[in-house]
């Protein structure tokens, strides 16, 4: 779009329009393989749908003069690696951002690195997508990489996936091929929890079914790569979603004003609604919804507001407010499927904190139970986990925490693990399972310690890591056992 359309359909749009348009905002993850062609795909797609201006062509056009591909004159591609070492190694490191817009959309484009080595970036890019776009190399058909990134998109919550089968130009278009990759994919996807999977096949250098129908194709039959995504419904939401609220920061202002603000995750509050806090179970009445544009009488998700109650509770940072009748579980120990990021692999005897949407949680211990499979996508035992493993693991928590279960609420169901020694991020995942908080220590529950366990169910290991992880494991596992047939259980090891 050039500056003068810009101007022009700014000053002549009414607000309830673009309000509109940006309701059908449409968040787009590419991912796949290294050197499938994922950059070069989205080039294509923002240069044929008007979304590069005059300027970016010309100089996109220059920059290409000495990388021509296949007799192409424009590498698309630049017009996603960023970064120097990506140009000069010919792969996407980093996550690349890009917007563009249509007449009745506006996407934001999420560029995601395709090597092992960089799996991390692609997993943070998936958390922020409504769709995923999976790229096969119609040559080479599904890699365990492949395999890693489906089972990402599912485990962050993705619904629908387009497979893009690229480089058909490079089989001679031949439909036999084309079809055997996309029977390979819907058996692998059926593995997970996919809404909707669309097989579109693609040459992304020469255009061909990306915005322009493919006349060298004829056999296929369905919809462009553009067109697909220009009438695709992003996920919703269930419009009877619970209301929460994570609390960011409690403002208090001149005379007695005490305000709760945060960003509205689910669901929908309005003025005289009652309200509890999560966690210690304080409720008031809602008396105000402020925002920068003026107090409101309802908000819904995604909208960034102070409430004012009728009653100030002691609350801080990191408390989730919800509506009354369903409130988030007080979970201590929880379950969950998690992608582990760091390159250092999982030390049980490491020190972790849990951080939820704005709470940041203590962690007792963590044990891993299982691993995913890259080629049958079975879960198999196994007690540790390295750089790019997806894990299910059960972490207890130092104390109860407001938690929802990821299928029922991604925004507050989901988390990341970090290092209590320096921070840094050394997983992500998705909470599959919840116990409520423990009773507190008393004449009444049951400790289990680690004297006790050795004695018994723990009486056959040693001192090794490998042993002090199944002895974890172990202590947990006896504790929601007794939990759930009603016995008051504390771990203390």
């Amino acid at each position: 779009m050039t500056l003068a359309a810009l101007q022009e359909d700014v000053r002549v749009e009414p607000r309830a329009a673009r309000a509109a348009r940006s309701d059908a905002m449409l968040r787009l993850l590419t991912c796949g393989s290294v050197d499938d062609g994922k950059s070069t795909l989205i080039g294509r797609l923002l240069w044929d749908a008007a979304g590069v201006t005059e300027d970016q062509r010309m100089a996109i056009a220059l920059a290409s003069q000495n990388r021509a591909i296949n007799g192409e004159k424009i590498d698309f591609s630049l017009l996603l690696d960023g970064l120097q070492a990506e140009r000069e190694q010919g792969i996407t490191i980093d996550i690349a951002w890009r917007y563009f817009e249509t007449q009745n959309r506006r996407f934001i484009i999420i560029d995601s690195p395709g090597h092992e080595q960089y799996t991390r970036n692609m997993a943070t890019g998936a958390s922020h997508a409504d769709i995923a776009i999976l790229l096969i190399d119609a040559r080479h058909g599904v890699k365990r990489q492949t395999r890693r990134h489906a089972a990402i998109c599912n485990l962050v919550g993705i619904k629908k996936v387009v497979l893009a089968v690229n480089k058909m130009d490079l089989i001679d278009w031949d439909e036999a091929r084309y079809r055997a990759i996309e029977a390979d994919f819907q058996a692998l996807a059926g593995n997970f929890s996919f809404a909707e999977v669309v097989t579109i096949p693609v040459a992304a250098l020469s255009g061909d079914n990306v915005v322009q129908r493919s006349a060298r194709m004829p056999w296929y039959d369905g919809t462009t790569l553009h067109e697909y995504l220009s009438n695709v419904d992003p996920k919703a939401e269930p419009v009877d979603a619970p209301f929460r609220l994570p609390v960011q920061l409690v403002l208090r202002a001149g005379g007695d004003f005490r305000g709760y603000a945060g960003t509205v995750t689910s669901g929908s509050i309005n003025v005289g609604d009652r309200i509890v806090d999560a966690r210690s179970g304080l409720g008031a009445t809602l008396t105000r919804i402020a925002t920068m544009d003026g107090d409101r009488a309802t908000a819904g998700k995604g909208d960034a507001v102070t409430l004012v109650l009728d009653t100030d509770l002691d609350i801080s940072r990191g408390a989730v407010l919800s509506e009354l009748p369903r409130r988030p579980v007080n979970a201590d120990v929880i379950e969950a499927r998690l992608v582990w990021l760091s390159e250092s692999p999982f030390d049980p005897e490491a020190g972790y904190l849990l951080r939820t949407a704005t709470d940041l949680t203590p962690v007792t211990s963590v044990s891993v139970s299982a691993l995913i499979d890259f080629e049958t996508l079975a879960s198999s035992p196994a007690h540790s986990c390295g750089m790019n493993d997806i894990a299910d693991c059960r972490i207890l928590l130092g104390r109860p925490t407001p938690i929802d279960l990821f299928s029922d609420l991604p925004l507050t169901g989901n988390f990341v693990l970090v290092s209590a020694i320096d921070g840094a991020t050394v997983a992500g995942g998705v909470i599959t399972w919840a116990q409520a908080g423990a009773a507190s220590v008393g004449d009444n529950v049951l400790v289990l310690d680690r004297a006790l366990l050795a004695r018994g169910v723990c009486a056959d290991l040693g001192n090794s890591p490998a042993d002090e992880a199944e002895f974890n494991r172990r202590a947990q596992e006896v504790a929601l056992i007794l939990r759930s047939a009603g016995v008051p259980v504390v771990i203390d090891l």
